[in-house]
């Protein structure tokens, strides 16, 4: 049998490399840096928040959004989805800190929140294994090229990646990331 060797989690692929490539535009959050760690509020067994974002420069033809939260280095051979909304109105550029968590305050009417990995319809905050090192969350803002994406809530998180990849115009990320220690 012959060895495989094993690929470092930082050189796995994340959801959007394998769309076509499409315009960059702005994603900021008050909550943690780009390239920083996530604060416990978006940690599942901390504050499974949530968290506070806000983006500018989306194409003047965007006719909704859609916001995605992707851990592309969970042990599971496909990544694991942490937050997948969309239907989220054009003229609508923040989501506030729990607008994916519990009762949705704060989440615009119309926006249509399907099932994370978790299998819940919410925000799942990170929970890499113990010892597993570093994981990375992309949270991902998607300017859509219609109102009303198709799917509904029943919807895999990667039926809806699907529909994005053929009506998505633009696209904003930020990747922040934690770590659960040994226990």
């Amino acid at each position: 049998m012959q060895e495989v060797d094993e690929v470092s989690d930082s050189r796995r692929p994340l959801p959007h490399d394998f769309h076509p490539p499409v315009p960059e535009f702005e994603v900021t959050s008050e909550d943690f840096s780009a390239g920083g760690v996530l604060p416990l509020d978006q940690v599942y067994d901390g504050g499974n928040l949530s968290p506070q974002l806000r983006w500018a420069g989306a194409p003047a033809e965007t006719r909704s959004f859609a916001v995605t939260c992707f851990d592309p280095d969970a042990p599971t051979g496909s990544g694991f989805w942490h937050w997948s909304v969309f239907d989220i109105p054009a003229d609508v550029t923040e989501l506030p800190r729990g607008a994916g968590s519990g009762d949705f305050k704060g989440l615009p009417a119309g926006a249509v929140h399907v099932r994370n990995d978790y299998g819940t319809r919410d925000f799942g905050g990170a929970a890499p294994p113990p010892g597993d090192g570093p994981h990375r969350y992309v949270f991902t803002v998607y300017a859509v090229d219609q109102e009303r994406l198709g799917p509904d809530a029943d919807t895999s998180p990667a039926a809806v990646g699907f529909n994005l990849r053929f009506h998505t115009l633009a696209r904003a990320q930020v990747i922040a990331t934690y770590e659960a220690p040994q226990a």
